[in-house]
């Protein structure tokens, strides 16, 4: 799809349909606090998967968390470093963290990296209060028919927080050069990772985030793929639309587009212009939303698809001393 000048300037000027709840700010800060009190418990142990190599030490982290939760997250480490910098990456939907040779890419940059699996999809992760194994999908409503702080993105949010705080406790690790990678699902939760822990990233990749202005997903109808939960839970128990306020009010709890604004460090974002599976004006409505440094790659030809060229510019975005400068850089380049 190529953009002509008047769809590009109605992208440039996308913002969520949903408005920010008045008490977000509030609400996180809360659910923050519930993460933070939750005694930390982990291990880290050499992974039985995969054959140890002499470079890289690949390693399984489990650790608790809300509610009796079980998270899983692989762990890799160059061998022979000290005072790296850490990837936190978050994978896409449903899905989990890819294989352990993907994974070592960061480590040949001279990065450790961590690889959440998000509980009840494809991994090994599963939430205490649940199935243990993979609920496959909706996972975009679960928990709505509650309060918000139910909500399941809620809770996995408040588990990253978690994740956070153990990589505080890691030996080795360059607290002053965390960084995020996350595209799709990943996307979503690497914004919001960033918002709920300023103080600990320094910089985000971001490619074509989901969970990104559910009200305007609804209404283009897209709502399908990805976002299918929101078609099934409309149809099935609000078929006249009463209720549509109330759900999209909630939702906006964990919309993209209003962590967006809370985001400080640098962001390199990333989308493909063919994207049918998350809405080209969703993910605009994010980066317009950002306050922090930022650059925008565009991709047209692109769907909702693997972009080499995009990863390419993530070694020279995570290397570089100043993120700023590098994207100043970017811009005139």
């Amino acid at each position: 799809m190529s953009l002509s000048k008047l769809d590009y300037r109605e992208l440039r000027a996308a913002r969520a349909l949903t408005p920010m709840p008045a008490d977000f700010s509030e609400f996180w800060e809360a659910r923050m606090a519930e993460a933070d009190a939750v005694p930390l418990s982990w291990r880290l142990e050499p992974s039985d998967e995969v054959a140890q190599a002499k470079t890289c030490a690949f390693c399984d982290l489990w650790f608790d968390g809300m509610k009796g939760a079980k998270l899983y997250a692989k762990f890799l480490y160059p061998h022979g470093e000290k005072n790296v910098p850490l990837v936190l990456q978050f994978h896409g939907y449903p899905g989990a963290s890819r294989s352990w040779f993907e994974q070592a890419s960061f480590v040949g940059a001279g990065c450790a990296l961590l690889a959440l699996d998000n509980p009840g999809q494809g991994g090994r992760s599963y939430d205490g209060d649940g199935y243990a194994g993979t609920t496959v999908a909706g996972h975009l409503v679960a928990g709505l028919d509650g309060p918000a702080k139910d909500l399941y993105y809620v809770r996995l949010y408040q588990n990253v927080r978690i994740l956070c705080r153990i990589v505080c406790a890691m030996d080795g690790i360059d607290l002053k050069r965390v960084f995020v990678n996350g595209q799709s699902q990943g996307g979503g939760m690497g914004i919001a990772c960033c918002a709920l822990n300023q103080e600990l990233v320094n910089r985000a990749a971001i490619l074509f985030p989901f969970l990104s202005d559910f009200r305007a997903v609804w209404e283009l109808g897209a709502d399908k793929q990805a976002y299918e939960g929101i078609r099934y839970y409309t149809h099935w128990f609000d078929p006249r639309g009463e209720r549509v306020d109330e759900i999209f009010g909630k939702l906006a709890y964990v919309d993209s587009a209003n962590f967006a604004r809370f985001v400080r460090c640098p962001v390199l974002f990333g989308s493909g212009l063919d994207d049918e599976v998350c809405p080209l004006p969703t993910q605009f409505a994010v980066y317009n939303a950002l306050e922090c440094p930022k650059r925008h790659l565009l991709f047209e030809g692109y769907g909702h698809e693997e972009i080499q060229a995009f990863d390419d510019r993530i070694i020279g975005f995570f290397d570089a001393q100043d993120a700023r400068s590098w994207l100043a850089e970017e811009a005139r380049s």
